[in-house]
């Protein structure tokens, strides 16, 4: 298994902090894709902005479909979904 470098929940501060404890409330727990872009907040705040338009703006797919895309999609990368 690969190691990637991180930063903890009870380490994060400033921006990083206020994404870990949004998204902990949001799933109830803190999902390991958050946690691998903890390097850089930034980054990490650009692509749950850009997971947010591809899941919930406006589209020709419905969110059924977009979720099945995600499901097979994760399935094939042999990722937890």
């Amino acid at each position: 298994m690969a190691y990637i470098e991180k930063i903890s929940p009870d380490q994060a501060e400033g921006v990083l902090k206020r994404i870990f404890q949004a998204r902990s409330k949001a799933a109830g727990r803190l999902w390991e894709i958050i946690a691998v872009q903890s390097l850089t907040p930034e980054t990490l705040r650009e692509s749950l902005r850009f997971y947010g338009q591809v899941m919930f703006g406006k589209s020709a797919l419905t969110r059924a479909v977009r979720e099945m895309i995600a499901v097979v999609t994760s399935q094939a990368n042999e990722c937890h979904y």
